[in-house]
């Protein structure tokens, strides 16, 4: 009985350092996303890498290969929906990624695309993967419903309604 005790710990303490990376990595994405909700964008510098990586098949032509991208990305995008709010409902992980899924929530106020700003709110859910290297993250996959989104800002009308 003492041994399968000793063995059981044995495991805990082996797999410990997977636990420690997985909560440190949940708490450097949540981090990001408190930062980007406080518009905080210069402590964006201690949890992205300089080199990172967003991809989205939502924002075709939107190319982030920096930090610097990400940002300016960003600011666009305060600019387009300034009262923009994420509300990650669930985070997970591992030793390398975080899946999250998140709502972004907030008034289109600017230019989105070819849309014109339509002054209504709207609330988005996404699905975010991340994956961390070096405690930063180095890449972004971010996918969403546009027509979700666009049927919310009154460009489309409801599915099934004439």
């Amino acid at each position: 009985m003492i041994q399968r005790y000793i063995l059981l710990l044995a495991g805990l303490v082996w797999m410990a350092p997977c636990w420690a990376d997985e909560a440190g990595n949940i708490a450097i994405a949540t981090a990001m996303v408190n930062a980007i909700n406080e518009r905080n964008l210069d402590a964006l510098d201690a949890l992205v890498a300089p080199d990172v990586v967003r991809k989205s098949a939502a924002t075709a032509g939107v190319t982030v290969n920096s930090l610097d991208d990400f940002k300016q990305f960003l600011r666009g995008d305060f600019a387009t929906v300034p009262d923009s709010v994420m509300t990650i409902n669930i985070i997970f992980g591992n030793d390398q990624f975080v899946a999250m899924r998140v709502i972004y929530s907030g008034t289109q106020q600017g230019q989105m695309g070819p849309f014109p700003p339509s002054g209504k709110h709207f609330d988005l859910p996404f699905i975010g993967i991340l994956k961390l290297k070096n405690d930063k993250i180095s890449e972004i996959w971010v996918e969403w419903d546009n027509v979700h989104a666009l049927t919310q800002l009154g460009y489309f009308g409801q599915p099934g309604k004439r």
